[in-house]
Order: C-alpha cells, then sequence, then structure tokens
C-alpha cells in the first residue's frame, strides 16, 4: 500500500510541472510563421488578428515571414519548429493541399507534419481585363480567345501555383483557348494588365479589388460558388461551369506533436476573434472573408476532402508533379 501511494504521488510531481506550464500558456511570445512576405494579403490578415490574439493572451504574436520556394520554406520551417504550443503555421491552400500535387519530394509532410487548429478565412480569385477592354462577360472573353486561335492572352501567377492551377482548370472546362501566361507572381500580372501587354488575368479578388473599385480594372467573374462581399453582382464561374467552386484559404496549423489542450485553447480564441463584427469588417476591406466556428476535428476532415478533390483535379489538367 505504501509503495503505490509513493508511485502515485511520484507520478502527480512529475505530471505537475507539465501541467503548470500548460495552465499558464502562453508563458513567451507567440509564432505565426507564413511562407508569404510582409504585405501580402495572408500576411495583412495574420497581422490583424495576431493584434487581437495578443492582446487576449497577454503575450505578443510574432509573425515570422518566410517566403520562397512556393510556400516550402515557410511550411518547412514551421514543420521543425518546436511543438510546445507557442508555435503555429498561418498556411494557405497551396502549402496544405495543391503543392502535393506539383512536387515530387516536398521538405514537409502537409498531413503528417501538421496537426489542425481552425480555419480562418476564403480568398476568391477572379478573372479580370484592363476597364477599356472590349471583353465585358466571360463569354466574351472564352468567344474571343477561341477566335483569336490561342492568341488571347490570360496571365496568372504561375503556372505551378494555386493560381496556375485555377487558370489551367477554367482554360480546360470552358474550352477558352487561351495562351496561359505564367508570372512570378500576381503582382507581375496584375503590373502587365495594367500596361497591356496581357489581356486577362486570373488574380485573386483581396490583391485586385482596389484597382476594381477604382475603375482601373473590370472583374469579369469569381471563382467562387458563393458571392463574394463588396462583389455581390459579379457572375460566379460556377454558374457558366457548374461545380468550379475554386477559392484559395487559409488556415492554422501547429507542429505534430503541440499539446491538444492549446490546439483547443487556440481554435477557440481564433474562432471568438472571428466572429467580431469589427474584425469580419477590418478583414472584408483586405479582400478574405472570415469564417468562424471551425473545429480541429472539422478542418482535419476538410483538409482529406481538399485532397481528395485536387488529386482528382490535378488529374483532369494533367498537372505532373516535378
Amino acid at each position: 500500500m505504501l509503495k503505490r501511494t509513493f508511485l502515485a504521488s511520484l507520478m502527480v510531481m512529475l505530471a505537475a510541472p507539465a501541467a503548470w506550464a500548460q495552465s499558464q500558456w502562453p508563458h513567451k511570445p507567440v509564432k505565426f510563421i507564413l511562407s508569404q512576405p510582409a504585405g501580402s494579403g495572408p500576411d495583412n490578415v495574420a497581422r490583424l488578428l495576431g493584434e487581437r490574439l495578443g492582446k487576449q493572451w497577454g503575450q505578443s504574436v510574432v509573425i515570422d515571414n518566410k517566403p520562397g520556394g512556393q510556400n516550402t520554406i515557410g511550411a518547412q520551417a514551421a514543420a521543425k519548429a518546436p511543438a510546445d504550443g507557442h508555435n503555429f503555421y498561418f498556411a494557405t491552400a497551396a502549402a496544405l493541399v495543391t503543392n502535393s500535387y506539383l512536387f515530387k519530394h516536398l521538405p514537409y509532410d502537409p498531413l503528417k507534419d501538421f496537426v489542425p487548429v481552425t480555419f480562418i478565412a476564403r480568398s476568391p480569385f477572379g478573372i479580370l481585363v484592363r476597364a477599356d477592354s472590349p471583353v465585358h462577360s466571360v463569354d466574351d472573353l472564352i468567344a474571343r480567345s477561341r477566335e483569336m486561335g490561342g492568341q488571347y492572352t490570360l496571365g496568372n501567377e504561375g503556372g505551378r501555383t494555386f493560381g496556375g492551377m485555377i487558370t489551367r482548370l477554367f482554360n480546360a472546362r470552358s474550352k477558352a483557348n487561351a495562351n496561359l501566361i505564367a508570372y512570378s507572381s500576381n503582382g507581375a500580372s496584375v503590373q502587365d494588365l495594367l500596361g497591356g501587354h496581357v489581356q486577362a488575368i486570373v488574380a485573386d479578388v483581396a490583391s485586385t479589388a482596389a484597382l476594381v473599385k477604382q475603375g482601373r480594372l473590370r472583374l469579369l467573374a469569381v471563382t467562387s460558388s458563393r458571392p463574394v462581399p463588396g462583389f455581390e453582382s459579379i457572375p460566379r464561374l460556377a454558374d457558366l461551369l457548374p461545380g468550379l467552386d475554386l477559392v484559395g484559404w487559409f488556415a492554422l496549423v501547429a507542429p505534430s506533436g503541440t499539446p491538444q489542450t492549446v490546439i483547443d485553447r487556440v481554435s477557440k480564441d481564433v474562432s471568438a476573434v472571428l466572429s467580431d463584427p469589427e474584425i469580419v469588417q477590418r478583414m472584408a476591406t483586405l479582400g478574405p472573408i472570415a469564417e468562424p466556428g471551425w473545429t480541429p476535428e472539422r478542418l482535419a476532415t476538410f483538409l482529406r476532402e481538399e485532397h481528395a478533390r485536387w488529386g482528382s483535379l490535378a488529374k483532369e489538367i494533367d498537372v505532373l508533379p516535378e
């Protein structure tokens, strides 16, 4: 009896530091690792959330930008970060899903190296032309591209990117026969469109909304099957090409091994912030559409479904990993 009592007491003593550490979380700054540079869409959203969460947690939220390598640099850094509950990956659809079908060898495993925390927001893409373009609808664009025999140019952020895959899917399903021009970034494609060097582009709504509202670009359609706040009157590609619902998104994940108690706490706190009308409005001005209320379990199911969906879409457009 004395031996059992001693062992029980010893186990309690050994468990006490871990329990104390979790009850005191966070006891140091929390880091959000990003694969995008400062000033990008994901960075703007992460800083908005980090500012509010930092005040709530009593610790600063550090935004650690590690751009490059089509998300692989930041994702690898996040996967290798200590799983102590103070490191998280503010990830995109490309990093967690589509990269799996674009690269033969990734320096990280999107499904094994991370545990889901919560969904953040959706980021629809759109098809855009210059405001003075004679093209006024997606039907016009398709007809003109067919007439020009592949000489009609449709730019995108890069052939082996999320936006690039959307462009290829649109071109294939609509049989537009457009000449796809890959750029190094959305910004580069937008500048060439404004300069008249390309006739249309596929780009995220967040990075082009200001130019549309200024009357410099015309948004022909959005790639989301849902109306996009602020652009409710803009046609949706799904109405023209049924089933074509292609949006970017952001989600928060953590290195595998992160304590579940921390995962649950962060998921709940982030969801609460995303439910704040002020935050929703501020995010809307940046472009992404906040989507609170996701549990880690729901995000895990979503990620599995997205892998299955994009695996099928990659085969449809004959994307071969390199």
